[in-house]
């Protein structure tokens, strides 16, 4: 009981009913709690943990940087042999445009600085964002959050942002000349999984070039396997000018990125120097993570098999209280009637051995963003767990 006081009186909390399970130790698709009881992981830490729990290649990167070197100088300063071949690696994925990475801490951090880059690149001082967006919670990710009631109690934010609606083309006329960049997810995550439609994103590219627009796209949630392709914006041939990462990218690990082209990346070192500048992003430990987990994304076939897996929750998951399921691969939103139906499914399948969780603005959404690595059983295992909670509401 000590801990879990301690963890209400002396660790910052989020929301007035956090979730509090004491958890002892995860390994692969499963996180053990204090009690020894087992909980199947639908949910990957919020997407985070691409290769499930401690997966081998990562902890074992981890083990060896560890031990040869931690931190030791500020990010772009010294030449680290992980760092350099998590951006080489990363460079040989991604079209020419893309080449150049900057590694930071978390994606938020990686969304500030983009939007820095962009006013950079164009010395324009306006962003367009879409409603229901989320990009995260710095100042900078927050001024361009689509969700007025999570930015009230913030303001005065960054001026100058103007917000469309996802998927409405009339909207695309609001990017002119005054336009720094339209910061956009590739698929809306927090909204609830929104994809794409009638070639949305090819559309805004093309506005964004005959605006000379930045067009940034947030792959933190899609990015790194999770749609099928190693990125979400190779399902929709619309190529962006910055691209933001992080999330899954280090297998649980804490980072974020921004990646551009050569020429755009070095405006940062000068006028004025130190453009953006991090302490401990691009770490060493990191990094060394992040390539391992690169490593197995692109030699294996677990990219592949995620579409695989999807048609399977897609068959499992039919119940009258299932309104449809949102998203594409593993990034899944299982929409039902009402909020309360929602929360009722994650909080009893909680106590059932079953891990799932809310969005962030679509209240109706359950979410299902298991690690890649997860098995057939394993999908199965859980899906039965679901419905049977499904059955007990609809009695």
């Amino acid at each position: 009981m000590a801990l879990k006081e301690d963890f209400f009186l002396h660790q910052a909390q989020t929301t007035p009913h956090p979730l509090a399970l004491e958890i002892s130790h995860a390994k692969g698709s499963y996180i053990f709690d204090s009690e020894g009881n087992s909980h199947l992981d639908f949910v990957a830490g919020v997407s985070a943990c691409t290769l499930g729990h401690s997966h081998p290649a990562v902890v074992e990167a981890i083990k060896k940087q560890a031990e040869d070197y931690l931190h030791v100088m500020v990010y772009g300063e010294y030449i680290q042999k992980p760092v350099v071949e998590f951006t080489t690696l990363l460079a040989k994925q991604l079209p020419e445009n893309l080449s150049v990475t900057y590694l930071t801490n978390s994606g938020t951090e990686a969304i500030d600085g983009a939007i820095k880059l962009a006013k950079r690149i164009t010395g324009r001082a306006n962003i367009i964002s879409a409603k229901n967006a989320y990009h995260g919670n710095t100042i900078g990710a927050l001024s361009i959050m689509g969700f007025e009631e999570r930015k009230t109690a913030f303001r005065p934010l960054m001026p100058g942002v103007t917000l469309i609606s996802f998927n409405n083309e009339s909207d695309l006329e609001k990017i002119t000349e005054n336009t720094a960049a339209i910061v956009l997810e590739t698929i809306q995550g927090g909204a609830g999984f929104i994809l794409p439609q009638n070639e949305f994103l090819q559309k805004v590219r093309k506005r964004c070039d005959e605006t000379g627009t930045q067009l940034i796209l947030d792959e933190i949630q899609p990015g790194f396997g999770r749609t099928g392709k190693l990125f979400g914006f190779e399902n929709y041939n619309c190529i962006p000018d910055i691209l933001v990462i992080g999330k899954g990218m280090a297998g649980g690990m804490p980072i974020g990125a921004f990646v551009s082209s050569f020429d755009k990346m070095k405006l940062l070192q000068n006028n004025p120097k130190l453009g953006h500048i991090t302490t401990f992003g691009g770490h060493p430990v990191i990094a060394a993570a992040a390539l391992a987990t690169l490593k197995e994304l692109t030699s294996t076939s677990i990219i592949q098999e995620t579409l695989e897996k999807e048609k399977l929750f897609r068959k499992l998951l039919v119940h009258p209280l299932i309104n449809e399921i949102r998203g594409i691969g593993l990034m899944l939103a299982v929409m039902v009637e009402n909020e309360e139906i929602a929360s009722r499914v994650i909080l009893e399948c909680k106590n059932n051995g079953l891990i799932l969780f809310w969005l962030l603005f679509e209240g109706k959404a359950i979410r299902i963003t298991p690690p890649l690595t997860i098995s057939n059983e394993e999908i199965e295992q859980g899906c039965k767990i679901i419905l049977n909670t499904l059955n007990l509401i609809n009695k």
